[in-house]
């Protein structure tokens, strides 16, 4: 373990905290193509907030000392990886507008690594899969390019990340982690590996696809079950009652399981269960419960909307031209993640209506969100009044707004998230 070089495929909100907690006991190398992404790290500032200035500054290595101490080296150069004998790859694992798997990252990767494989060398992959592509889609790859045997002159495992984007508590350390690997012998090795730094332990899977599987499968069943409380939603504004009343009294029963209704996004929840769909659909099998709980989630961002144009109506407020207000912008509340964020669904839907829209979020990187979805966004707090504001992310911020500097005598609240209190007209 000690003669160890680790590589670190992709320093996005997996690869980088993995890399830095890594960092602390081995050789380190952190790669990716992104030269921004590479200059920003290198002088301390990680733009996902998931590591902080002063941690990463502290196992940081420049080109004079990189591989002399632990430590780790970020670089563009993927000539480095050749110093490396294990990988682990952390590139995404997005999806194309029909919702089919986008493997493209992975096989790019994969290649990469390829070009610098040696004998005796491990690469672990961690991008969410569906079970099977580790093997049969990475694994090929790494033969070709490499020239080495699989199994015999190379090896491989799957250890799925449970990254909670935001989340301070639960950080890579301390989330239990899964693993697995291509012969007894390398599982044993990676989950040695992991089992070093993984404070919350380790468990090892009997192969890689039920590691694979199993990280599918946890995302399907969150998304399954925040189907299920949206539906109820739907039903019971129809019946004019509270859904979060009624969640509130069904908890009082110990088994009872405690989601709330929302918008769905983000790259794992919004993506996961397509991946499981795709690769049951190519067994001839056509998932229902599955893809039921995704259409639900993915109708949404429009359901709001509707929800808040019927809402400006009864209070007869004009729609056309009125001024509303989003607060919030990401995935989920106190993180920059942008990814899949469904909110742009409830913005699309209200620009159907001629609506000026202000989106308000403190957390998002402007130029970033201009990007990816050509839409202007402020985190300074607004100084006008609006017709109507929606509450879609339940940032801290949000939490003790004073709606009142906000709204026009006449206007209406929309809280999706339940924190408003009861500032709000409607819930979700």
């Amino acid at each position: 373990m000690k003669n160890k070089t680790i590589a670190i495929i992709g320093l996005g909100y997996v690869g980088l905290p993995l890399a830095v907690d890594f960092a602390k006991k081995y050789k380190t190398i952190g790669f990716d193509i992104n030269k921004l992404r590479v200059n920003d790290l290198n002088n301390g500032i990680d733009v996902t907030l998931e590591v902080d200035e002063s941690s990463l500054k502290s196992v940081l290595l420049d080109e004079s000392s990189h591989f002399k101490n632990n430590g780790l080296f970020i670089t563009d150069d993927k000539e480095i990886l050749g110093t490396a004998n294990t990988y682990i790859i952390t590139v995404p694992t997005p999806t194309d507008k029909h919702k089919r798997p986008i493997l493209t990252p992975l096989i790019k990767s994969s290649e990469t690594v390829g070009e610098y494989l040696r004998k005796g060398d491990i690469v672990i992959y961690e991008s969410t899969v569906y079970p099977g592509v580790t093997e049969d889609e990475c694994v090929p790859v790494l033969e070709n390019v490499s020239g080495l045997e699989f199994n015999k002159d190379f090896f491989v495992g799957y250890s799925p990340e449970r990254i909670n984007p935001g989340d301070k508590m639960r950080t890579v350390t301390k989330i239990l982690k899964v693993t697995s690997g291509s012969t007894k012998e390398s599982a044993k090795q990676i989950d040695k590996l992991y089992n070093s730094i993984i404070t919350a332990g380790t468990y090892l899977a009997p192969s890689i696809k039920v590691a694979e599987a199993a990280k599918v499968i946890e995302n399907s069943q969150r998304d399954i079950n925040i189907a299920f409380v949206n539906e109820l939603a739907k039903i019971f504004n129809l019946l004019d009652i509270d859904t979060n009343d009624v969640l509130k009294a069904a908890s009082t029963k110990w088994n009872f399981l405690p989601f709330q209704p929302g918008l769905v996004g983000g790259h794992c929840i919004g993506v996961d269960p397509y991946y499981l769909a795709q690769k049951a659909q190519e067994l001839g099998y056509h998932p229902e419960i599955i893809l039921a709980g995704r259409r639900l989630n993915d109708s949404m961002g429009s359901y709001v909307a509707e929800q808040l144009v019927k809402l400006m109506l009864k209070n007869k407020i004009t729609v056309r031209d009125s001024d509303i207000l989003v607060l919030g912008f990401t995935f989920k509340e106190n993180c920059p993640d942008i990814r899949n964020t469904k909110v742009i669904d409830v913005i699309n839907d209200l620009r159907l209506y001629g609506t000026n829209i202000t989106i308000y979020d403190p957390w998002v990187d402007k130029k970033e969100v201009m990007h990816e979805y050509s839409i202007k966004t402020t985190k300074q707090f607004p100084k006008k009044k609006f017709d109507a504001i929606v509450l879609a992310v339940a940032h801290d911020e949000f939490k003790d707004i004073k709606l009142s500097k906000l709204k026009k005598i006449k206007s209406v609240v929309y809280d999706v998230k339940s924190v408003l209190n009861n500032q709000a007209d409607q819930r979700l």
